[in-house]
């Protein structure tokens, strides 16, 4: 599991609604782009908030789910991220856009100390199915989330690592 989520992050993309749009990166996942369907991301059990909040959308299949994003790119496959600020205080919504209406596997995690590495010991993460983690690599099954051309909207429970037991939610 350390390996596959440190291999699926990589530097945040910035993107300025402008005419440049045709030559935007298409891993920006960004919803002031237009196009794709909306998928909001609804957040809970942070263990903190502080440092930066990523949603990423993978093809559904096994092979591709928690790739680089270099490797999908290079073959053409579709992959969204979107970076998020904590916010201080109340609910924790973060707006993704799909490639297209379909199925997707969503992957949160919480970068807790900014480095844009995921630390398995401090930083969180989290699923659209809400199962515990575990010590386990995760399945694409538990990640999978049917986004609608008019978009959708899923929660998904934060996971922390919790001593021998592997992640899961902190209020378990």
């Amino acid at each position: 599991m350390i390996r596959a989520l440190t291999a699926s992050t990589a530097a945040a993309l910035a993107f300025a609604a402008s005419p440049a749009a045709a030559q935007q990166d298409p891993v920006d996942g960004t919803c002031a782009i237009p196009g794709g369907a909306r998928l909001y991301v609804n957040v809970t059990g942070l263990k903190d908030r502080i440092g930066r909040l990523k949603v990423e959308l993978y093809p559904p299949n096994e092979e591709d789910f928690l790739r680089d994003d270099t490797s999908l790119k290079k073959e053409g496959k579709p992959f969204r991220r979107v970076w998020a600020s904590v916010p201080q205080s109340g609910p924790v919504r973060i707006c993704i856009r799909a490639p297209s209406a379909g199925t997707w596997a969503v992957l949160f995690t919480h970068d807790r100390d900014g480095k844009n590495k995921f630390n398995f010991w401090e930083d969180g993460a989290g699923f659209a199915s809400n199962q515990k983690l575990g010590r386990s690599r995760p399945k694409v099954r538990q990640a999978l989330v049917n986004v609608g051309a008019g978009g959708g909207q899923i929660t998904i429970k934060a996971q922390y690592l919790r001593g021998l037991g592997g992640f899961g939610p902190l209020d378990d």
